[in-house]
């Protein structure tokens, strides 16, 4: 069955290893004698090829190793993956869920989670403001004639989900924003005096994923990307390609990230679009790259069809790698659409257009910062940033005045006014993560001040509030 799906021109590999013979890209070792500690981690139920049609299989999950050295640190990494782990942390921490009766792969936002993403929103605004892009918003639905002319009827649509008739007409939920900012660019002559025009929107867009792959925040079927598309001459080409990195990498370090591997991937064997194009685009990638000093690896041959592309990956402190930003050329929907600017020749050309995804989407996004962090996010990001804490109900006025306080000076505050011990809130705020937890009793509620604790450091000791407002603040401003 495997084999039938294979395009006949294609290479195919097969491994024996006694009487097991292997369908495989490899590579493989060349004996088992290499293998010095091996370990099975679980088992579990699977689909044939992720299909939930298909019949149930069962799934041996195991590792081998060259050394125990090696097993036993890559088994220490994963039970710190384990902790790390954005399901989990994501229900401990209230920040989204999934319900059955909505459907599978489709985020429910909860209070926090949805705040947490307000601030990395506006604050991805600010900056796209401040950078020149025009923000624009764009419709969830479009009619079946674009979707013909982009190509996603013809290549994509197994990934899109069924049409949907109105007034006679068919209409597909969105797979890509693209076409949309296009046909805004469109919607008049435009001039080379113009350009670049920077179309930045954070658009919601529904791909089909077979339930087996789905994964929490990871993989789902409903999600925004934070799409831009940079339409300009080629004569600007190297300046917003050299603007657009510096950018892209400016952002994610502001939530924390600071080990990244960057890769420069070039054109494939089957490519749409000029050789010169291509040529001139790959170009442009590198000269920026190596402009700005930044190492990077070569992914010969691995471009998308219609463009090179350069791929920003984050590394977390186990080493793991995650996706997020994209830089892609795209010659194949300038092409599709006839989109043209009038130059000073005062003939039309074809525009360059850069395609950029920064924080890809902002599931994936999401479950890559509670990952990364293991859910101890930077205070500026974090939903509710001091706890305040009464000793007893009989300071529960005094809380509320400091909680107004902080609210007032602009910071997240909340009182805890369970009927509990101290103990138990203290502990209950560590476990929420919690930056700073203000405790507040009889001696503080005298001499107008609060009990401080710092999550993962303790007790800071006796502050008074305009002293400690100005360090969180301090805090918050430089993105800590």
């Amino acid at each position: 069955e495997l084999l039938e799906d294979i395009p006949d021109d294609e290479v195919i590999s097969a491994y024996t290893q006694g009487n097991f013979t292997d369908l495989c890209r490899g590579p493989h070792i060349l004996d088992t004698g290499k293998i010095k500690s091996i370990k099975l981690l679980k088992t579990s139920g699977a689909y044939w090829r992720g299909d939930s049609k298909n019949k149930m299989l069962q799934r041996i999950y195991g590792v081998s190793f060259p050394s125990n050295k090696e097993l036993n640190v890559f088994l220490h990494n994963l039970e710190e993956a384990k902790k790390r782990d954005h399901r989990k942390l994501g229900k401990e921490l209230d920040l989204y869920s999934f319900s059955d009766e909505v459907g599978p792969g489709l985020v429910l936002w909860h209070p926090k989670g949805a705040m947490m993403r307000s601030i990395v929103e506006d604050y991805w605004k600010k900056r796209h403001f401040a950078d020149g892009y025009d923000l624009v918003q764009t419709p969830h639905i479009g009619k079946a004639e674009l979707w013909k002319k982009s190509g996603h009827l013809e290549f994509y649509e197994e990934s899109m989900y069924s049409s949907i008739e109105v007034d006679d007409q068919q209409y597909y939920l969105k797979p890509m924003n693209c076409p949309f900012h296009i046909a805004i660019y469109q919607n008049q002559r435009r001039s080379y005096r113009e350009l670049p025009i920077k179309y930045a929107e954070m658009g919601t867009v529904y791909r089909y994923e077979n339930s087996g792959s789905l994964h929490g925040l990871m993989r789902v079927r409903g999600f925004t990307q934070d799409d831009a598309h940079i339409i300009c001459t080629p004569d600007q080409l190297d300046n917003e390609v050299e603007e657009v990195i510096e950018f892209s990498l400016s952002i994610l370090k502001a939530f924390g990230f600071k080990d990244f591997e960057i890769y420069l991937s070039t054109m494939p064997e089957k490519a749409v679009g000029e050789k010169a194009d291509w040529d001139k685009a790959t170009s442009s990638l590198e000269k920026a790259l190596k402009k700005l000093g930044i190492d990077y690896d070569v992914d010969e041959g691995g471009g998308a069809f219609y463009g090179p592309k350069i791929d920003i990956k984050i590394k977390d402190a186990l080493n793991r790698s995650w996706q997020c930003s994209t830089i892609q050329f795209d010659f194949n929907l300038p092409t599709r659409f006839d989109m043209e600017y009038i130059g000073e020749d005062n003939q039309p050309h074809r525009p360059f257009m850069v395609h950029r995804a920064l924080l890809g989407s902002m599931e994936r996004f999401f479950g890559t910062l509670i990952e990364y962090h293991a859910g101890n996010f930077p205070i500026w990001l974090c939903p509710t940033q001091v706890k305040v804490l009464p000793i007893s109900d009989n300071y529960i006025d005094y809380a509320k005045k400091i909680n107004t306080e902080l609210i007032k000076k602009e910071i997240r505050s909340e009182v805890d006014f369970k009927n509990e011990k101290i103990g138990y809130k203290i502990r209950e705020a560590e476990m929420h993560k919690i930056p700073y937890m203000f405790i507040v009793g009889q001696k503080e509620m005298e001499s107008n001040s609060v009990s401080v604790r710092r999550h993962g450091e303790g007790d800071l000791g006796s502050k008074n509030i305009e002293e400690i407002v100005k360090v969180i603040h301090k805090e918050i401003e430089t993105k800590k």
